[in-house]
């Protein structure tokens, strides 16, 4: 796992033809608005996120996002505990993006 400034996460993800970015937020939270291209997999459904993490392809990068970066760690750390190899915590998380949000389709 990595934790990552937005200009680092941004630009790497700007690079990356095997990127998947994972909001980790709540369905609440998500309402706000999401991360282009993000999908949803609320952390706090316990053994459901654990599920839903396992079934993602190892092989991807994933650029893991919250609220403000705690969640977000966390779910990298779980990844990482289930073999995922290429997990990017967002720092600062959504609080602190200064890109477009846009509804969850």
């Amino acid at each position: 796992m990595e934790h990552l400034s937005q200009d680092e996460w941004v630009s790497q993800l700007e690079n990356d033809d095997n990127a998947v970015i994972i909001d980790v937020r709540t369905d609440d939270e998500v309402a706000d608005g999401v991360i282009k291209n993000a999908i949803h997999i609320d952390i706090y459904k316990g053994q459901e996120f654990v599920n839903e993490i396992e079934a993602l392809d190892k092989d991807k990068n994933y650029y893991v996002y919250c609220r403000s970066g705690n969640r977000s760690g966390q779910a990298c750390s779980i990844m990482g505990q289930l073999g995922f190899e290429n997990a990017y915590n967002l720092e600062g998380g959504i609080l602190e993006w200064e890109g477009d949000l846009v509804d969850l389709d």
